[in-house]
């Protein structure tokens, strides 16, 4: 075999065509079963062992034939969003209402590119690698399960590549640090008691209720996260009442918290207990808060982002290497695999004009597929590299 390079474009059609394949079949989170099925096909045609994890998520692993050494995992996402696709593209999606309007069949595309490199060249490296082709990112579901399974607990660092429509092809972004954001949601229950409006004093009003909650709620970022610190409580979601005429007897309110740090998450979850508390007290309501762990902070390792971009300066084909940008409120549960180990979460430019510059989770979402081969040879190099250390 000739270089990566030249491996990487053998190959080349055949990742642009499992891409297509994916983008024109996407599954929303837990319910990527045909995914799931196609992505171990092709394992099975290159021989790498596989073993389903949860449902819906497959771990290959593809060992060096030099003996034992390090454990790299790389991660994939694998699931859709719920918005009808409007590219007007020909592989446009098959499946009413669904999309992979966030790039996750490129990331399982270039996942099966990456290992069928690995597995021909496994007998040039000492260590092991496993690649997570994981589930259920976009609601924060799918980490957690490769990590709960005890199935990667030998890793000794992790990466996950994903695509960036506002960076052109030819750049690569990482930096050491929090990247993205923790992600909690809440849901809160108020219960108060029906009456007719007319005879206030015989109900307990959950509308009131919940309408000074949000309002309060709003302070906690204001007066009780330090001004150097970023976070975000946002409420989305309140639902009360029946009628126009009746005491409202419940209240539901859904929101969510974002923070870079997991001393701030925790101080802003403190905070919103004690908030509804003394809220629904003072409004002589019940109450009930429901939380959701949908991912921890992305927070990179400081070293493995600097070898990450100088594995890209070795590449042909990127030409922008950025270490400084913009940290992101939206959060990715590739956090869970870096909790306890080392990681680092990578940007890949997928932009060249118009129809790949719409945002992610935008209904016209598309890549440039130039992309997909840089970004196959980018992670083969650098899981190389990481195993050498």
């Amino acid at each position: 075999m000739g270089s990566i390079k030249e491996y990487v474009k053998t190959i080349e059609q055949d990742v642009i065509a499992l891409r297509r394949h994916f983008h024109q079949h996407p599954e929303p989170s837990l319910k990527e079963y045909e995914t799931a099925k196609k992505i171990e096909s092709e394992l099975d045609k290159l021989n790498i062992p596989h073993v389903r994890v949860g449902e819906t998520g497959v771990l290959a692993t593809i060992k060096g034939q030099k003996g034992d050494g390090r454990t790299i995992l790389l991660r994939a996402d694998i699931d859709a969003l719920e918005i009808a696709e409007k590219t007007g593209v020909s592989y446009a999606s098959l499946n009413e209402g669904l999309s992979h309007a966030c790039g996750h069949d490129a990331h399982t595309a270039m996942g099966l590119g990456t290992a069928r490199i690995l597995n021909d060249l496994r007998d040039t490296f000492a260590g092991k690698v496993y690649i997570a082709f994981q589930q259920a990112e976009e609601i924060g579901a799918g980490a957690k399960q490769f990590v709960a399974s005890g199935l990667i607990d030998d890793i000794d660092e992790s990466i996950g590549v994903h695509t960036n429509s506002a960076s052109k092809v030819g750049t690569i972004l990482a930096r050491g640090g929090a990247v993205n954001a923790s992600c909690d949601i809440f849901k809160i229950h108020l219960k108060g008691l029906s009456a007719h409006v007319g005879k206030p004093h015989l109900g307990i009003d959950a509308v009131v209720a919940a309408s000074q909650l949000v309002v309060s709620l709003q302070t906690i970022v204001a007066r009780e996260i330090s001004p150097v610190e970023e976070a975000v409580l946002g409420v989305g979601r309140l639902q009360a009442g029946t009628r126009y005429n009746i005491v409202a007897n419940d209240a539901e309110i859904e929101g969510t918290i974002r923070a870079y740090s997991n001393e701030t998450r925790a101080q802003l979850k403190a905070a919103i207990e004690r908030v509804v508390s003394g809220i629904a007290t003072t409004y002589r309501c019940e109450y009930d808060i429901k939380w959701h762990d949908a991912a921890a902070p992305v927070i990179n390792d400081a070293e493995c982002a600097k070898e990450a971009l100088a594995v890209a300066q070795t590449i042909d084909g990127f030409d922008t290497f950025v270490d400084t940008y913009e940290k992101s409120m939206g959060a990715d549960d590739y956090a869970d695999y870096t909790v306890k180990k080392p990681g680092v979460y990578v940007l890949l430019g997928t932009q060249s004009g118009h129809d790949t510059a719409y945002g992610h989770h935008h209904e016209k979402f598309n890549i440039d597929e130039r992309a997909l081969s840089l970004g196959v040879e980018f992670e083969v190099n650098y899981i190389l590299s990481r195993l050498n250390k």
